[in-house]
């Protein structure tokens, strides 16, 4: 399939979805996030299913944020007349970042330059998150009177505290990447020219791992909303499908054999 502001790529059994939308910073608009959708629903139900994702943005930013030049496309009337800025979010914006924490397979963002405003929460969204030197993560939203969306007023408490996330809606300053590292808001921060060699070395060791890295990443983003004996519950089912799978049979030959295993990722 054919796409305007992606491009779509495969290595292995990675793909790999570019947004690619240099005049606006690979601005999130609504034809944007369609097509991001469409691609990552082709990538892990297609034929031959991607093992890994990668995620990143062409030039000089990853995504700078809903695109605000394309007017209020989305935005409906609400019942007093004005916009209902919510609407999108809930008729694909939503859909999206929910795709994206349910997908059954591992997903590596790599940031460079700008993560702003929906950006922002598109990129916290990887199970690992490689960071350019030069990135920087900015929660936009107060800037143009919004509140954060994406999924972010979830993930920043979670994953670097209320203080911190309070800092970052509130105040709205750019968290650059030496920082975010610091705050555990990313895995790793490198060089900007070992941007994509970094975050491709990550995808390609996660593309040829077992099927339950799937499961992994699934029941740890269900663990942020669970307690104990539920937690341990989902573990038990998990375990129950990974032990049926073909990768632990050739894990478990493996390691009586004293080789490394060769997973296939079924």
């Amino acid at each position: 399939m054919s796409y305007e502001k992606i491009k779509v790529a495969a290595d292995g059994a990675v793909a790999i979805i570019t947004l690619n939308d240099p005049a606006t910073m690979n601005a999130l608009g609504m034809d944007t996030a369609g097509e991001l959708l469409s691609a990552l629903k082709g990538a892990t139900m297609g034929e031959t299913p991607a093992r890994a994702i990668l995620i990143t943005g062409e030039g000089r930013g990853f995504c700078s944020g809903a695109n605000l030049s394309a007017g209020p496309a989305g935005r409906s009337a609400d019942g007093d007349g004005k916009p209902d800025a919510g609407g999108a979010l809930e008729t694909l914006y939503n859909p999206l970042v929910t795709f994206i924490r349910e997908a059954p397979v591992p997903i590596v963002t790599a940031v460079n330059g700008a993560a702003a405003g929906v950006g922002c929460s598109l990129a916290l969204l990887g199970d690992l998150i490689v960071a350019a030197e030069s990135a920087y993560f900015l929660q936009a939203f107060r800037r143009i009177g919004l509140v954060p969306d994406g999924g972010s007023t979830y993930l920043l408490p979670r994953m670097i505290g209320r203080a911190r996330a309070m800092e970052m809606a509130l105040l709205g300053e750019r968290i650059p990447a030496a920082q975010a590292l610091a705050w555990g808001l990313v895995n790793r921060v490198v060089p900007d020219a070992e941007l994509m060699t970094t975050a491709m070395g990550l995808a390609r060791t996660l593309a040829t791992g077992p099927a339950s890295l799937g499961l992994t990443r699934q029941i740890i983003n269900e663990s942020l909303d669970s307690d104990w004996a539920e937690q341990l519950h989902r573990e038990r089912v998990a375990q129950r499908i990974a032990g049926k799978s073909a990768d632990f049979a050739e894990g478990v030959r493996a390691f009586l054999e004293k080789r490394p295993a060769a997973f296939a990722g079924r």
